[in-house]
């Protein structure tokens, strides 16, 4: 048979009590009832646990040793499923780059209003699944069409789209083309073009057939693609995500007309890791949509 929670808090009563009828009335049972769940108890395990030849029960060798096991294995679990062991952990929302954009400040300021009790900690990590692989993170910010690759191979995955982002061309404040209102993928072809190789969403397929850039500078994260825009050796594409969470001088963003907007998505695993996770999907919608 199967044996569940309630025949080791049975069992560990009736050690307690030295009582089946005390042992009963604790876990508010009738007393045949208790003999019925320590029988299949012993059925199940193959010995005798408790000596009941005497007036007052008494543990058997195997029933010292079970009591110790059975102990330890319920603490365990009751420790697991407490509520309260998550309620100091702070809920975690992983990105590669640019968070929520625009979004982000006012989702870490309604989310401490909402919910004082659980930090949320907004974490920039340099890899497709912005931490979600590895659970670094509860929740992870990807862009891209339904989030790949970033949840490609990655299991348990589920994801919901949460907004669109237009793209912008980033080049270097004293370039030719940072006073145009306005640039084309064709602008930029003639170019060196940064790309981030690591969780860019940028690649030379954005480009029509034949009009790609012929000089590429590759990097690895965000910051090192800011840097060889700043130094004029390249023109970057990105979201408007970019250029609000990364506003610098030394770098114009400009609108590009002729370039798709990127999706940007929420991901996390099933079962959820944490359990302010929901709250947190709403508030991203939320925040969003106003």
């Amino acid at each position: 048979m199967t044996i569940e929670l309630r025949h080791l808090r049975g069992f560990l009563a009736i050690a307690e009590e030295g009582n089946l009828t005390r042992a009963a009335a604790r876990l508010h049972l009738t007393q045949p009832a208790l003999t019925r769940t320590l029988q299949q108890l012993e059925a199940h395990l193959g010995v005798r646990l408790v000596d009941r030849s005497t007036h007052h029960l008494a543990l058997t060798p195997a029933g010292h040793e079970f009591r110790r096991n059975a102990a330890a294995a319920l603490a365990a679990v009751e420790h697991a499923l407490d509520p309260d062991r998550f309620r100091g952990l702070p809920v975690r929302l992983g990105h590669a780059w640019s968070a929520l954009g625009a979004y982000t400040t006012s989702l870490q300021r309604r989310w401490k209003r909402a919910h004082p009790e659980t930090v949320l900690e907004v974490l920039r990590l340099d890899e497709r699944s912005a931490g979600l692989a590895s659970g670094a993170v509860d929740v992870a910010v990807l862009r891209g069409p339904a989030g790949e690759p970033g949840v490609r191979g990655v299991p348990g995955v589920t994801v919901a789209h949460l907004m669109r982002e237009p793209r912008l061309a980033a080049v270097a404040d004293d370039s030719p083309l940072a006073g145009r209102a306005e640039l084309t993928l064709a602008d930029l072809a003639s170019r060196p073009v940064a790309l981030n190789t690591v969780t860019g969403s940028t690649t030379l397929a954005l480009w029509p057939p034949g009009a790609a850039p012929s000089q590429v500078v590759p990097v690895k994260n965000t910051d090192d693609w800011l840097s060889v825009i700043i130094a004029g050796d390249a023109v970057g594409v990105t979201t408007a995500g970019t250029a609000a969470m990364h506003p610098n001088p030394a770098v114009r963003y400009v609108p590009l007309t002729d370039a798709p907007p990127v999706d940007v998505i929420l991901a996390w695993r099933e079962p959820v890791t944490h359990p302010a996770v929901p709250d947190l999907l709403r508030l991203a919608h939320d925040v969003v949509r106003r």
